[in-house]
């Protein structure tokens, strides 16, 4: 069975780090460009950050530059994505998510418009509140 697995959700306050993980099982990772989305309550699900199999091909939303780093760990069979400096407005469920069935290249910043996606996790909380 197919499936993405996050970890390292939680609570933190403003200007606080968080870092979530994202595995796999029933395939690997490391075939595949790997994308981090969040949705906050009452808004539409939005792509975050998203990285090929290269590291330097990573993008990443306007609002979170300079702040979230994704990276890549094939040996782990692991996607991270580093949050700093976080905001209230950075809550949400973070889910990662991957194209497994895409017969194409999809780009990143396609990736994380949600082209190709067929494979979600289940999601990780990430509240950001004094």
């Amino acid at each position: 069975q197919v499936q993405l697995v996050e970890s390292g959700g939680g609570s933190v306050q403003p200007g606080g780090s968080l870092r979530l993980a994202c595995t796999s099982s029933g395939f690997s990772l490391n075939y595949y460009s790997i994308g981090w989305f969040r949705q906050a309550p009452g808004k539409e699900r939005e792509g975050v950050s998203c990285v090929g199999l290269q590291e330097n091909s990573a993008y990443y939303v306007d609002s979170v530059k300079g702040r979230f780093t994704i990276s890549r760990d094939n040996a782990k069979n692991s996607v991270y994505l580093q949050m700093t400096d976080l905001k209230p407005e950075d809550t949400g469920i973070y889910f990662c998510a991957a194209p497994i069935g895409a017969r194409e290249i999809i780009f990143t910043q396609d990736l994380c418009n949600m082209k190709g996606v067929d494979t979600w996790g289940q999601g990780t909380q990430v509240t950001v509140s004094s």
